[in-house]
């Protein structure tokens, strides 16, 4: 099993680049971070993760979490300690408000170490990932004493938050949920119910869990219109802020999972004792807004769950393919005669008879095994611009002084998020599944880390709404925002990016070959969203999947193209300086370095890119087949 390493030269190609992290730390809200800092941020998150977070990763799977008899939830070896560590450096703070506690760094900064986190241990990410959700709802939506009550502690770390909306009935039709909440004489509420697939529900790694529930008050509206939002602690809270009494809230079981075992997912029992005494936030039946600040985060960071598993399963796979040798390539043969025939052809002296020509390739030399581990590589990239780029519109749409400019930096956070969240985790469920197929044989054998990360990112597509759900609310809602304007004015940037390609160094490298199939695919895309634009909803949404599929692979070909265009630049710098290495980091930008991001650049553009074009018709012909068959 390889080791993660963390890829920050990649990672600082992608915030320079294809984030403008520059631009954003010039911002006044972040005018204590400077961003000629955060090579050294990232290096020292990518140590902090490969020592102390990794380890932990082959331990959590074998062992899992497990429910005490007492309803008390013990985590894996280590992880307590490895938490502990991780509080203590403040690395879970870093992207939120100094006023209670955090760090002050752009959220996009934040989602880089997220994803090295994620890489080392999917299942121990979560716990974190869950907290920060629980942050930015309060955050939003809290009272000021809310805030002051719950918001440090969770910045800190010290305690975690969850989201409690699932029920036995009530999965993703949210709306049929029956947890009810009691308004109580003193202005709280005691809330009756219980919750399933609760993420870190109950554990041992904080001393509180900060729950936030979606219930129902006394004659509250039907479906989604009528649940309120309520923060009910683990440990009901002091005014002192010391803990107080344990809350009506048990954990009555812990799920069997197929993979992210560490995790604990719990189902939650709500008012077994009288009820959980909790308070409410914001106003009544207003709790589905609410939670949808929590999810909108939630959905970009499972996205970076595809991100991150996509880097674990490239990491090993090209570490297996270069060390595994088997078969010889062809050509080799008379090299292999005249260089190696000594070595071959003469039996040792145990009696070994290795034969003339036996000599074995390492399979990275065969073109199928590169053909899988380019696509890795070069899909994890284009995965990475993606969410990057999704994360720092957050930070323009929040943080921006420009009121254009975050109006309209909103709008791309909200066109793109359904495309970070179900592009990116089915392409991390399809790289883990490339990555046992280099492995071959041994890719299903538990011991070579795997199988494991094919596990664990199964659960992602699932996740914040099934990736067939982010598809309905793209062609649902998101292509009608302004009228269609907000993506049309999104193909209209991919297709200034021609000029860039078919111009500038030439000498240095041609990249005009990627501008044809962005082009393709850029008119097939076109012509699909003005057919949905123009159908009856059931017909419409009947091409949402392959259309979420096919507009995502277009913005990721386009950004991997004006990462390959910055790379040219750079690399003429490095040819002109007749130097191996040049700019920020020395680590990141030699000439060869630079190449393999034209590279990579390039075979998606050629090689993954006219999937998306061939996918128009699937968005244009698949309702009436649908209406035709009956399945029982």
């Amino acid at each position: 099993m390889s080791e993660y390493t963390a890829p920050v030269a990649d990672m600082m190609f992608a915030l320079r680049h294809i984030a403008d992290i520059e631009g954003i730390c010039s911002m006044e809200a972040f005018e204590d971070m400077d961003a000629s800092d955060l090579e050294t941020i990232l290096t020292e998150a990518g140590r902090f993760v490969t020592e102390v977070i990794a380890p932990t990763n082959r331990t959590g799977d074998l062992q899992g979490s497990v429910r005490n008899e007492d309803g008390s939830v013990s985590t894996p070896e280590g992880f307590s300690m490895a938490y502990r560590s991780y509080q203590q450096a403040g690395w879970g703070a870093a992207p939120f408000s100094a006023e209670w506690g955090g760090g002050n760094q752009p959220w996009v900064i934040g989602s880089a170490v997220s994803e090295m986190l994620t890489s080392a241990n999917m299942s121990f990410s979560l716990c974190p990932m869950l907290t920060q959700g629980a942050i930015h709802l309060l955050a939003a939506h809290g009272t000021e004493s809310q805030q002051a009550r719950w918001l440090p502690k969770l910045i800190s770390g010290e305690w975690a938050g969850t989201m409690n909306l699932t029920e036995s009935q009530a999965g993703s039709d949210v709306g049929a949920l029956t947890t009810r909440a009691e308004p109580q004489p003193d202005g709280t509420y005691r809330l009756f119910g219980q919750k399933i697939f609760i993420t870190w529900g109950e554990h041992d790694l904080t001393d509180n869990i900060v729950h936030l529930v979606l219930a129902r008050t006394p004659d509250a509206a039907p479906g989604t219109r009528g649940i309120s939002c309520f923060i009910a602690p683990k440990y009901l809270v002091n005014p002192d802020g010391s803990l107080g009494e344990r809350n009506d809230i048990s954990c009555v079981s812990i799920e069997h999972k197929l993979g992210i075992h560490a995790s604990p997912t719990c189902v939650l029992q709500y008012g077994e004792n009288g009820g959980a005494i909790a308070e409410i936030v914001g106003e009544e039946q207003q709790g589905m807004a609410y939670m949808f600040t929590m999810m909108n985060y939630a959905r970009l960071a499972v996205g970076l769950e595809g991100v991150a598993i996509g880097e674990s399963a490239w990491q090993q796979a090209s570490a297996f393919a270069n060390e595994r040798r088997q078969g010889r390539r062809q050509g080799q043969r008379q090299g292999q005669e005249q260089g190696r025939f000594k070595a071959d052809s003469k039996a040792s002296e145990d009696g070994s008879t290795a034969s003339l020509g036996t000599t074995q390739a390492p399979i990275v030399e065969h073109p199928d095994v590169k053909r899988m581990l380019l696509t890795m590589k070069a899909v994890t990239e284009a995965m990475r611009c993606l969410v990057y780029y999704n994360g720092a519109a957050i930070d323009r749409a929040v943080h921006s002084p420009d009121a254009e400019e975050a109006s309209e930096s909103q709008e791309l956070v909200d066109l793109l998020t359904p495309l970070s969240k179900s592009w990116c985790t089915d392409w991390g469920n399809d790289l883990a599944s490339l990555n046992i197929q280099v492995h071959g044989g041994m890719g299903y054998i538990e011991e070579t880390g795997a199988a494991q990360l094919y596990r664990d990112i199964r659960i992602a597509a699932i996740y914040e709404g099934t990736n067939g759900i982010q598809a309905l609310d793209l062609v649902g809602r998101k292509l009608q925002m302004r009228d269609g304007q907000v993506v049309s004015d999104l193909l209209t940037s991919i297709s200034e990016v021609e000029s860039d390609l078919t111009s500038g160094d030439l000498a240095s490298s041609d990249l005009s070959a990627l501008w044809p199939p962005i082009a393709d695919a850029l008119e097939a895309t076109r012509r699909a969203t003005l057919w949905l634009a123009a159908q009856p909803k059931d017909a419409a949404l009947a091409g949402a999947a392959p259309y979420l599929r096919m507009l995502a692979t277009l913005v990721a070909a386009w950004l991997m193209a004006r990462s390959a265009v910055i790379a040219r630049g750079e690399l003429a710098e490095v040819l002109s300086a007749g130097n191996s290495a040049a700019g920020n980091s020395a680590a990141g930008n030699s000439a060869e370095w630079l190449r393999a991001k034209m590279l990579t650049a390039e075979f998606f553009c050629t090689q993954i890119l006219p999937q998306a074009t061939a996918l128009e018709a699937a968005v244009t012909g698949g309702d009436k087949v649908l209406e035709a068959v009956t399945l029982v």
